[in-house]
């Protein structure tokens, strides 16, 4: 595990590589799009080293179903503001990339154990194209969305990125995107951070650098605490997804692990290639 505070050292450790790495990143407040803020600026330095993929899958917080895992298939996925009160500014956003319905479609039978359809009716949200921005900011890329079943427990998200973990041979970089802390009931604007917050932060980072990921999937065991840094589990699933698609073959390094607003774990990590 390597823990960092510039992307001058993922530099060293993301050489070229036949498998992609896989990448989570927290989001946090859509104005992260508009500002420029650590986040952002880590994010657009993260994009000048990961390696050129052929594809971009992600997982937003932002796209939840039930009883079904969807696919984006649309040729020309729109660019989603699915936020209210925020400046005109932010919704004058676009993020113009092109869908990938080929490979799309061949994700729905991919996923098919796992209830898969097709859809031509999302397109990008705010977890995917906020940071898309900064991570391949001509949007030149083609990029397509999978959703995240509400109904199953958490070790079912485990399983959709084990499945999805072979794409990383053929070039396609899976993205997830939510917050490993993430409660915005108890949002402060004071710069005083939640002792729950960081008790969460500090358990998952031990948890994933151990590789217990059946520890980051059990409800039960994670108890209150889950449920005080996750009211809903929509933002914590994209990271077990991005667990779930790496290997033992594979690095992991932290970056950004601040916690916003006194409730909002920024903390993204990448497992890249040895």
């Amino acid at each position: 595990m390597t823990t960092i505070t510039s992307l001058q050292a993922l530099r060293d450790r993301l050489a070229p590589s036949d498998r992609m790495p896989v990448v989570f990143l927290g989001h946090g407040s859509p104005m992260n799009a508009i500002e420029d803020t650590e986040y952002s600026r880590s994010w657009t330095k993260l994009g000048r080293n990961l390696p050129r993929p052929r594809a971009i899958l992600v997982v937003s917080a932002h796209w939840m179903t039930k009883g079904t895992t969807l696919v984006d298939v649309s040729a020309l996925p729109k660019t989603i503001h699915d936020f209210y009160g925020f400046p005109d500014a932010l919704y004058a956003q676009q993020y113009p990339a092109q869908g990938d319905p080929a490979l799309a479609r061949e994700v729905v039978s991919l996923l098919a154990s796992h209830h898969a359809e097709e859809d031509d009716t999302w397109g990008l949200d705010h977890g995917a194209w906020t940071v898309l921005k900064f991570l391949y900011p001509e949007a030149d890329v083609p990029v397509f969305q999978v959703s995240i079943d509400m109904s199953k427990g958490l070790d079912y998200q485990l399983e959709i990125g084990k499945t999805l973990s072979d794409l990383r041979d053929r070039s396609v970089l899976i993205l997830g995107s939510g917050n490993v802390v993430h409660n915005l009931r108890a949002l402060r604007f004071d710069g005083h951070v939640h002792d729950f917050a960081t008790e969460f932060d500090t358990l998952f980072e031990t948890k994933l650098t151990d590789r217990d990921f059946g520890g980051l999937a059990d409800a039960n065991k994670l108890g209150s605490l889950l449920r005080m840094a996750h009211p809903s589990v929509d933002h914590y699933l994209p990271a077990l997804t991005i667990a779930g698609a790496s290997d033992a073959g594979d690095d992991l390094t932290f970056m950004t692990g601040a916690i916003d607003l006194g409730a909002v774990s920024m903390r993204s990590f990448v497992f890249h290639p040895r």
